[in-house]
């Protein structure tokens, strides 16, 4: 063989291998077989009116910052432009009184994350919110959903409100670099539940490990009928449970240290069942786009 000709023939091989780990470390995305997550409507209705008392009569959202990810990043197979991750706090109204639904972080450690902008206003409407709630509810452990709350409590401030699972504060490393203070924790009683867990009237948790060991949805159902469903950062934006593509490996494994495989049959499950009941109003995690319509759409209220 020529050496021009054991050149190019390198090159060939150069080109199939960088392709080949390409598409499996950004590209491929599929739902594995045997799932091991499911999801009941009927249950978490039939939760939802397990605890006696008046229901939510409304769902109000704060836009507390905003990051940026090249969509490649954010779902399998997406292109390298960059994609808005609004980070959002959510209350959920009750005619006696609040829940309040992820804390953000601390305005500090977002800067130094990279954030584009944090909303001071909004940060400090949530820290009211936060200080008569009745719960602080978080859908997981990263610190742009537990970080307001990690950095602020202290002593007795917000222990009771405070409703953390096991699982949330049982991996700190998850948190960083969001951590609560010394002290902050001792003696706290981690929430403990299987499954799903009925909250308050209305409200359901759902146990839902996959993006991180404590991450859980929230289903939500007002007087009014309307149902919601927070489900956290098992997808950042909507398109990856209509697609069902998880984030991509590169992503999931160097940076967040997923179970993918969890994550691919929950992204199944909600697709499911956003087909079987359209009216649920699913919530992703940092989807701008699909939040701002739902405030349009007069489902969410903007503000505290």
């Amino acid at each position: 063989m020529s050496k021009g000709k054991l050149i190019s023939a390198i090159v060939a091989l150069l080109v199939i291998v960088l392709g080949a780990a390409y598409y499996w470390y950004v590209v491929e995305s599929h739902v594995p077989e045997d799932p091991q997550f499911s999801l009941n409507i009927e249950t978490l209705r039939e939760k939802a009116n397990a605890v006696s008392g008046e229901k939510p009569t409304a769902i109000a959202v704060e836009h507390v910052g905003s990051l940026e990810f090249p969509g490649a990043a954010v779902i399998s197979g997406g292109e390298w432009s960059m994609r808005e991750m609004a980070v959002y706090s959510y209350k959920i109204i009750f005619p006696g009184g609040h829940i309040v639904v992820d804390t953000a972080a601390e305005p500090s450690q977002a800067k130094e994350a990279g954030a584009t902008a944090v909303n001071m206003d909004s940060y400090g409407r949530m820290m009211a919110a936060m200080d008569s709630a009745d719960h602080i509810v978080i859908t997981h452990e990263h610190m742009d959903h537990i970080g307001g709350l990690a950095a602020a409590a202290d002593g007795e401030r917000f222990r009771r409100q405070m409703t953390l699972t096991e699982e949330q504060l049982a991996f700190p490393a998850y948190r960083d670099p969001a951590q609560f203070k010394e002290g902050a924790l001792e003696g706290y009683e981690p929430l403990a539940y299987e499954g799903t867990y009925a909250l308050a009237p209305g409200v359901v948790l759902i146990k839902a490990p996959g993006h991180t060991p404590g991450s859980q949805m929230i289903f939500v159902q007002l007087q009014n009928g309307s149902e919601y469903l927070m489900i956290g950062d098992i997808a950042w934006h909507f398109d990856s449970v209509t697609t069902m593509k998880a984030r991509p490996r590169f992503v999931s494994y160097n940076f967040l240290n997923e179970d993918r495989d969890m994550v691919h049959w929950e992204l199944a499950e909600l697709k499911r069942l956003h087909e079987e009941e359209p009216g649920i109003i699913m919530m992703a995690g940092h989807d701008r786009a699909l939040v701002e319509g739902y405030v349009e759409e007069g489902k969410l209220r903007a503000g505290f």
